[in-house]
């Protein structure tokens, strides 16, 4: 369900279970992190692309199976994705069209450039399913955004459109859908023929400093989501979510 190869000093990382939109279930956060960890640990790799197709980059998690799996304190399936992704030397191009839901976007902004094409649909619905963000979102879309267009996006958790997601710095360009591909993969090539010692201190130099704060974050908002899916609103909405019904929090 995560395919992975390396051409031209480029590994591209791609989602490939479209039957369900590309959802995630823990068996591929765990090939997600090892297929990372294996570009950056290979000396023939010089840029990662993760990408889904011009149509679909990935729903976030499969609800269903996420449910229903047994719950550890401070515990996540992402896990093996975040001990990897926000730490990686090597620059990440990602290449978004379709949903971009949950997971699907916070990823985004731990890689390096975004490129999207106008059918990508963003999302962060933590609040509205009883949750909080997680994957360092609460620390790094504030940056990004502004404040007051972080807590738009954050708190309302409505979808947004990909011009809207370059608007917020989330996306650094918008290209035609069937350019998508082949655009992102031109600019992870170019990245990939460029000094490689000078794009990993280029990139260190820039993030080293909010490091530390980041990795606190992710620490913090692991620990409130995991509290967040045991409680009562979390249940009721992620139940509403699946009888596709309005969820009522007025008992709440």
């Amino acid at each position: 369900m995560i395919r992975s190869e390396v051409r031209e000093r480029v590994a591209r990382v791609r989602f490939e279970r479209l039957e369900k939109k590309n959802a995630l279930t823990p068996q591929m956060y765990a090939q997600l992190g090892a297929a990372l960890r294996a570009a950056e640990e290979d000396a023939a790799v010089r840029c990662v692309l993760l990408h889904g197709t011009a149509d679909c980059f990935t729903a976030g998690n499969d609800v269903g199976d996420f449910l229903n799996l047994p719950r550890t304190a401070g515990a996540t399936p992402a896990q093996a994705l975040f001990d990897v992704l926000p730490w990686m030397a090597k620059p990440v191009v990602a290449a978004v069209g379709g949903p971009a839901i949950g997971i699907g976007s916070t990823m985004l902004l731990h890689c390096d450039l975004v490129y999207a094409a106008p059918n990508a649909r963003f999302q962060l619905p933590f609040v509205p399913l009883g949750l909080v963000p997680e994957f360092g979102s609460s620390f790094l879309l504030p940056r990004l955004a502004g404040y007051q267009r972080a807590a738009e996006l954050l708190l309302l958790g409505r979808p947004f459109t990909a011009q809207q997601a370059h608007e917020a710095g989330i996306v650094t360009e918008v290209v035609p859908q069937n350019e998508l591909i082949e655009h992102s993969l031109k600019i992870a090539s170019s990245l990939a023929a460029l000094p490689p010692e000078s794009v990993r201190l280029t990139k260190k130099l820039m993030k080293a400093r909010h490091a530390p704060a980041l990795g606190a974050a992710i620490e913090e908002e692991t620990r409130a989501f995991g509290e967040r899916l045991v409680s009562p609103e979390a249940k009721e909405a992620l139940s509403a979510f699946l009888e596709k019904r309005k969820p009522d929090f007025s008992r709440f």
